[in-house]
């Protein structure tokens, strides 16, 4: 059987990704032994390989629950197996299903109620850059499901871990070597009922947008720093840029079509090579999506703080939107794995790139903060890459286990040629009469954020032998330089009062029809001017450096992980001091911090085992939440803003967790947890003028944030329902935000805060029928998505207050369902079966009354998907 013991090591180390915890890395490199025995009798009978390969896979359902049960830290996951029964297209459906986890616009994820900001995301071991410009914060939708292998969310604090995450820190982790060869193909098609074969209506678009980029048609000629041709000067001394002679597309007209539906394909091959000095394995895959989103007869409203002279609510703008949205997906990962013979040695490089494109056509109607019936359009396209590379290495000596990573990162955002106009109703007797009432309210603007992320890391796991006991210690150091570039410009329209020889009523007319017509273009017409204004663009870099050392220290039932952690991080943000010229400052924030952390666990038996965890962590502001970079959102219809002034967040860490595993693939644990925030980083708005609302970010004295988790994964064979199963995760949270006393602040929840999340499914999966049937349902609870602010003076009894914005709960229910015949696999998904409508309320007391008013309220539609996979 010597052979089969090689095997062993050599196929644990393999299935094992670099970011488990050192425990269960340092039992696969020195239990050869004990792991021999459980898999003895077994590899007498069967094939050896085969079998112990299923011990250690990491993409089975059964396999995830014992590397959470085994790990130090409290962690939950999510399998490749999971993904394919629930059918989720991408990481950000499959998010949702871990307990305490919940999603803001189907894509950023937010732990225990805490907003995004308060996690961190590794994918394959090596960090990733934000792909929001305005926030931190990241984009779950980019990563195809067919790229997982496992998703896990580490929940606690410990030393080997980055300090920056307090919700939870969340490791992607792709396909790694295959069992055997395949190549799988998937076409798929889907139906959205707010869109499939109704009127949709969209800008140009060029002849790459279905790749999610654009070819050019959209970008400035010679870059963000193009100089552009003019014609001269007007009266006011002011460059005239030309319309016609900057290659800029001035197509503004709008298509209507009806789509058939949604689009997508996806391929993976997987190769392994058995070589005399080891194993190589290849993994690739392919995934495409093409899909039509529309939100019809959209409120969008917002309300100021409460008219108590008059009694009535105080509405800044009342107004209707028409959305279009055609998103535009490719994924493409390869990944390859080197195993030595013997099993010690194992090299690795991954790789995954994304590009998502949305191109979106917007028109609002209503009453703008001035009171104003306005009629608006927003043409807006934004593509999104990302691609992350990393080259690691796992090595196991005779008392040591070394693993090692060199990665790199890339994101870049692209917003080319954003126009948008605003027109004006000034005749109550005409009310579908509209006119171009300021000059400038017709704007195009492009802008580009690239960031770039190199990270190493170096890890040694050491066991010790003192007879039966056998502690271990871990240390390493990790290094990461990240660098982000932000620039914009902004060109508006404009024509001369005087002297102009444009059409008679020309304000009057379809503005896509006058802005296209190239006749009206020139300097005695239709022209450009540039709104610069240098305190928009912005760069940085930050530094990061860490060294950590922990021991783990098994005490009879008793294992303790300790250790302590020090990071050093110098960010440097270079803004520009004048508006008109390039003057750039740099503004340092430098912190050199101690992060304690222990994790306890106490084994009672094989099947129950309770933790208990302390740890410190922290939150660091962002590039964009500390330059001074202002961003009209037109969702928001409001302006975006950064703060200098903000300061790290600390946050204290504990958790009690008690765990039952009943069989392999199956867990019941209860947990409850409390963290204590150290002047906390939120999202709030405030009034400039009385009307225009601005957004920003602030810190708050401190907030208190504790609540319950429970988790159940059971099989229903002991109830008589063979081939069914049942999951349940939900969360009760409360938290709290405190103010400096004497403030005009009021205690009130966490930005971002739900108190409660439920996730819950029943499965049926019979086997010999090749047949699988699920019914899954996902809610959450009132949670406050924008903070207002008092608004008043020393006279308390007088203040106001702008009311916080609430994301109010829904019902999601998802029906799925697979059967394969030999090669063929045939799933039918119908997601969000109730198709219930999204609200956001801002909500306000008033006396003994509770104020209520919607600001947002729209239909996302039912999805119907049906795909049909054949392996070759």
């Amino acid at each position: 059987m010597k052979r089969n013991k090689v095997t062993v090591v050599g196929l644990m180390m393999l299935a094992i990704p670099a970011s488990v915890s050192s425990q269960v890395k340092a039992d696969s490199a020195h239990a050869v032994a004990d792991t021999t025995k459980q898999v003895q009798s077994a590899a007498d009978r069967q094939l050896g390989e085969l079998t112990v390969t299923a011990v250690r896979r990491t993409d089975t359902e059964a396999a995830t629950i014992q590397e959470a049960k085994r790990s130090a830290n409290v962690v939950n996951n999510v399998s490749a197996q999971e993904i394919k029964r629930t059918q989720d297209s991408n990481a950000g459906e499959v998010i949702r299903r871990i307990p305490g986890v919940s999603l803001i616009d189907d894509k950023f994820v937010m732990v225990r109620g805490l907003q995004q900001r308060y996690n961190n995301v590794w994918i394959n071991g090596g960090a990733v850059p934000s792909s929001e410009a305005d926030s931190r914060a990241f984009s779950f939708d980019m990563i195809p499901s067919g790229q997982i292998d496992n998703l896990m969310i580490v929940k606690t604090p410990a030393a080997e871990y980055p300090a920056d995450y307090t919700g939870g820190f969340i490791m992607v982790n792709t396909k790694e070597i295959p069992i055997s060869n395949s190549l799988h193909i998937t076409v798929g098609a889907g139906w959205n009922s707010q869109s499939a074969l109704r009127n949709f209506y969209s800008q140009k678009s060029s002849s790459t947008d279905f790749l999610g980029f654009d070819s050019g048609l959209r970008s400035l000629d010679g870059g963000l720093d193009k100089t552009f041709a003019t014609l001269g000067q007007n009266s006011g001394g002011n460059n005239m840029i030309d319309l016609l002679g900057n290659r800029l597309s001035n197509d503004w007209t709008i298509r209507k079509r009806k789509p058939l539906g949604d689009l997508k394909l996806s391929a993976d091959y997987a190769h392994r090579w058995n070589l005399r000095g080891g194993k190589l394995g290849l993994l690739a895959a392919l995934n495409y999506a093409n899909e039509y989103r529309a939100y019809r007869g959209m409120l969008n409203n917002f309300f100021g703080a409460y008219d108590t002279d008059n009694d009535r609510v105080n509405p800044l703008r009342l107004s209707t939107d028409d959305q279009y949205n055609q998103n535009n997906r490719l994924g493409v990962m390869l990944n390859l794995t080197w195993l030595s013979a013997s099993g010690n040695t194992k090299y690795q490089w991954k790789n995954i790139f994304n590009q998502l494109g949305n191109s979106r056509y917007t028109t609002r109607q209503g009453l703008s903060a001035q009171s104003e019936r306005e009629r608006s359009a927003e043409y807006y396209y934004r593509s999104r890459t990302t691609y992350t590379t990393q080259i690691t290495g796992n090595h196991t000596l005779k008392a040591d286990v070394l693993d090692w990573s060199a990665g790199y990162a890339y994101a870049n955002r692209r917003l080319p040629d954003r126009r948008r106009y605003v027109l004006y109703n000034e005749d109550e007797q005409h009310p579908d009469e509209y006119v171009w009432l300021y000059q400038n309210d017709i704007s195009r603007e492009w802008t580009s954020l690239d960031e770039h992320i190199l990270s190493l890391q170096a890890n040694d796991t050491h066991r010790f032998h003192f007879g039966t006991w056998q502690p271990t210690v871990k240390g390493g150091v990790y290094g990461e330089y990240r660098s982000r570039t932000y620039n914009t410009r902004n060109l508006f329209y404009w024509y001369n009062t005087v002297g102009n020889t444009l059409p008679e009523g020309f304000r009057r007319m379809d503005m896509t029809t006058l802005l296209s017509d190239p006749a009206n273009a020139g300097a005695d017409k239709l022209y450009l001017l540039e709104d610069v204004n240098k305190l928009n663009d912005y760069s940085g870099n930050n530094l990061l450096g860490a060294a950590y050392a922990m021991a783990t220290l098994p005490l009879g039932p008793l294992e303790v992980h300790a250790g302590l952690r020090y990071e050093y991080n110098q960010m440097e943000l270079i803004s520009n001091t004048r508006s008109s010229e390039t003057s750039h400052e740099s503004h340092y924030y430098r912190h050199g911090d101690l992060f304690p952390s222990a994790n306890m666990t106490w084994r009672f038996t094989d099947q129950h085992q309770a933790r208990f965890c302390y740890g410190r962590s922290v939150n660091r502001p962002e590039f964009r939440e500390v330059s001074p970079s202002v961003y009209y959102d037109f969702d928001l219809a409001s302006d975006v803003q950064g703060n200098f002034n903000l300061k790290n967040c600390y946050v204290d860490n504990l958790d009690l967790r008690y765990e039952w595993y009943p069989s392999r693939g199956e867990v019941i644990s209860l947990a409850a947890f409390y963290k204590h925030f150290d002047s906390p980083i939120e999202w709030v708005y405030t009034l400039s003028g009385g009307t225009d609302v601005i957004y920003s970010y602030k810190n708050a004295r401190s907030a208190d944030n504790y609540g319950l988790e429970l988790d159940i994964r059971k099989s229903l064979d002991f109830i008589g329902l063979r081939n069914f199963s049942w999951s349940f995760n939900g969360s009760l949270i409360h938290s709290r935000v405190h103010f400096e006393p004497g403030s005009n602040e009021y205690d009130r929840p966490m930005q971002g805060q739900s108190p409660y999340l439920v996730n819950t499914g029943l499965f049926y999966n019979n086997q010999r029928q090749h047949l699988s049937v699920n019914l899954l349902y996902n809610r959450i609870g009132k949670r406050i998505v924008g903070v207002g602010r008092t608004e008043g003076g020393g006279d308390a009894s007088r203040n106001i207050r702008v009311p916080d914005s609430y994301e109010m709960p829904r019902d999601g229910f998802d029906l799925t369902a697979s059967k394969r015949w030999g090669r063929w696999e045939a799933k039918l998904a119908i997601r969000d079966l109730l198709n219930q409508s999204i609200v956001f309320k801002q909500f306000q007391t008033v006396g003994d009354k509770e104020i209520q008013q919607v600001t947002r309220k729209y239909k996302p539609g039912r999805n119907i998907n049906l795909s049909v996979t054949v392996t070759l």
